[in-house]
This record gives C-alpha cells, sequence and structure tokens, in this order.
C-alpha cells in the first residue's frame, strides 16, 4: 500500500498575504481523496522525531536556540515564517514523517511525504522555508539503523539543495544530485556530489533530455540501495519564483522517469514534496497530485 505521512498540523497558520501557500497542505489530501487515488488508510499520522535523532545531523546549539525560540531577527528572516513553538512543533513532526516513510518505502518499495523536502537548511541554521532537513535526517537515521549502505538523493526542486549538499559533504555513503535553476536561489551554490545548473527558461524537452542522461548513469555508478526524492514543483513555468518553462505535462513526465527507473531498479524510494509557488493554488497542487498518482499506478 502507498503509504502518505500527513498531519493537519502541516498546514500551519501563516500572516496574510505570505507567499508561501501552506494551504497546498490542506487541498492535497482533499484532492488525492476526492478523486480516488488514495483512501484513509493510506495516510498515517508521523510522530515528532526525538531530539537524539534531530542531533544525529543538526548542531546541538543550533536546535537549542531553535527550540527556545533564541533565533535572532535576521535568522528568523533568512527562514522565511515567523518563528513560534508551533512552528517548530509543526518541523519536528515533519521530520517524523519523512523518517516513518522511508521505513514504509523499504517495506512497499515506495511512500510519501505531503511535506518535507526542506534541502535549505544546513547542520547550524535554517534558511528558504526550511528550519531542519527532513532529507538529511531521514538519510542518517538509515545509515544509523544500517537499514541502507548506499543513499541517492536526487533533488529535482528547481532550488539547489546547498543545505543538504553540507550535511553531506564529509559523508560517502550519501550522494547528493542536485538539478535545479542555476541562476536562482540560493545565491552561494554549495557543492552537491552532483549539480546540474540549468539555464532559464528551459522547456520540457530540454529538461528531461537531461534528466535521462543523467539519472540512469546515477543509479549504475552509485548503486544506491535506498533514493530520496525532493520532488519540488517549483520547475513550473507557471511558478513565481522558478525561472524555468516546464509544462504539468513535463513535470509529470519528471516524476514517472524518477519513480519508474527506481521501480525497475528495485531501489526503495521515498518521496517529499518540495516546493511550489504558482500563482493558482491548483497549479501546485495538480502538479504535487501527479506525483502521488504515478507512485501508486507504478509501484501498485
Amino acid at each position: 500500500m502507498l503509504k502518505i505521512a500527513w498531519s493537519a498540523e502541516y498546514a500551519h497558520p501563516l500572516p496574510q498575504g505570505h507567499r508561501f501557500p501552506m494551504l497546498k497542505y490542506e487541498l492535497l489530501p482533499e484532492q488525492l481523496l476526492y478523486e480516488g487515488t488514495v483512501s484513509q488508510e493510506n495516510f498515517f499520522q508521523p510522530q515528532p522525531l526525538p531530539e537524539e535523532r534531530i542531533l544525529r545531523v543538526h548542531d546541538a546549539r543550533y536546535w537549542q536556540r531553535l527550540r527556545h525560540l533564541e533565533l535572532t531577527p535576521s535568522e528568523i528572516r533568512k527562514t522565511g515564517f515567523p518563528l513560534s513553538a508551533e512552528l517548530v512543533d509543526r518541523e519536528v513532526r515533519i521530520m517524523g514523517g519523512t523518517v516513518e516513510a522511508a521505513l514504509f518505502a523499504l517495506e512497499f518499495g515506495v511512500a510519501m511525504n505531503i511535506a518535507g523536502g526542506t534541502h535549505h537548511a544546513f547542520t547550524d541554521r535554517g534558511e528558504g522555508f526550511c528550519l531542519l532537513n527532513d532529507i538529511g535526517l531521514a538519510a542518517q537515521y538509515l545509515l544509523d539503523e544500517q537499514k541502507a549502505q548506499q543513499v541517492l538523493v536526487v533533488d529535482l526542486d528547481v532550488h539547489q539543495g546547498n543545505g543538504t549538499a553540507q550535511i553531506f559533504e564529509h559523508e560517502p555513503r550519501v550522494f547528493t544530485f542536485s538539478m535545479h535553476g542555476g541562476n536562482n536561489y540560493p545565491l552561494h551554490k554549495e557543492t552537491s556530489d552532483l549539480d546540474v545548473p540549468l539555464p532559464d527558461g528551459i522547456e520540457d524537452a530540454g529538461y528531461l533530455q537531461l534528466l535521462r542522461y543523467h539519472l540512469p548513469r546515477l543509479l549504475e555508478q552509485v548503486e544506491p540501495d535506498f533514493v530520496f526524492f525532493q520532488s519540488g514543483v517549483d520547475v513550473l513555468a507557471t511558478d513565481k519564483l522558478g525561472k524555468l518553462g516546464l509544462t504539468h505535462a513535463g513535470c509529470k513526465e519528471r516524476d514517472r522517469l524518477v519513480l519508474e527507473l527506481c521501480h525497475q531498479n528495485r531501489v526503495p524510494v521515498c518521496a517529499s514534496m518540495g516546493g511550489g509557488y504558482s500563482t493558482r493554488i491548483a497549479d501546485i497542487v495538480e502538479a504535487h497530485a501527479n506525483t502521488f498518482r504515478l507512485a501508486q499506478q507504478i509501484f501498485f
């Protein structure tokens, strides 16, 4: 069964006019249920990730300052969210969601988190709507528990997975692959194991050609026994922050390619949703929904 981490806590209230589309965390499960792609039993309520697990990736001083709401105004601005105890609780539950989804993926081949993909969180700081790094924490968990020996991170959000790259820069058991807008945020890029910077305005054909070139080679070269897929939909031409030119069909084909390759190679895959900032919330929800539809079709 396709297991999906979701909690009502994911849809955290934000100030009026805030540019982050929190509403998608309410609408996406509703859409998947309405159309019959999934039923209620597909969803599970994740538990908050325990502190000792958070400290396997994140700096203790940063975590304590975050937990006690002691970040500076500058640090809070860089995260993009007003800091509150409720926000921190939300983040910790999302972290638990990706760890638990990873365990379900080992069992069923694939599992997903409605939220997550918080790839801009570094060991010692947050930025870009990311406070803690769910892929980093889940990958470290699998390594610690000897449930994976070689992890491949496939980060296809439009923004470079800079935090994930920094977390694992000295960890050969995690290979970080980021295909992102070369002229987009963050201004200063980290060094992933493989970075593929994309030109502004790239369309479906050019994008998919690059992915079809790189991903099969990585699966052969890295020989992962687990894949984390950051499936941000801010690659769409309609995205306010994206600068790329993909259609819904192109974004769906991207997801199909990743999920089919994992399925064909019998590599478990855990998907986190990542970003999406199209003007119409319906565009965001539809693109994310395609990822779940494909997972259901390909694996079940």
